[in-house]
């Protein structure tokens, strides 16, 4: 099997489960920064290919967007490694935080608030993001 399809395999199946979860895929500067200008609560999914991303981030991601009770206005999601610019710009507005993926950050009205990043996903359980992820919605909404 050749490589790149096999790679390009692996990042569309990413692609289509962070939108089956719900989240809108940003893929460029433009769409970030208009993403970023919306009132409320955003959460933002920096999308991988690795296995985290894969076996934790996404399916936290699935869950927290399906829960009951209080949460995010927008879901939205920029893909490390594949859609550069826009991830980029995403990270821009992560301010004080350094680059991670796979990561989500909440955003209010544009504004950093908090972030789950690779190290608090990477060796725990999707279950275990959630709870991560339900407690800070919980602070800011």
């Amino acid at each position: 099997m050749d490589f790149q399809m096999y790679f390009e395999d692996v990042v569309q199946t990413a692609r289509k489960e962070a939108a089956a979860a719900g989240f809108e895929e940003l893929t460029t500067v433009e769409s970030v920064d208009e993403a970023m200008k919306r009132e409320g609560l955003t959460l933002v999914l920096v999308n991988s290919v690795c296995g985290c991303a894969g076996g934790i981030a996404r399916p936290a991601a699935a869950y927290i967007n399906r829960m009951e009770g209080v949460k995010p206005d927008h879901f939205v999601t920029v893909f490390a490694g594949q859609d550069r610019e826009a991830t980029d710009r995403a990270r821009e507005y992560f301010e004080g935080y350094p680059p991670s993926s796979p990561s989500f950050a909440l955003m209010q009205d544009g504004n950093i608030l908090s972030m789950v990043e690779r190290f608090d996903i990477e060796s725990f359980s999707a279950e275990e993001v959630v709870e991560k992820l339900e407690s800070l919605i919980e602070i800011y909404a």
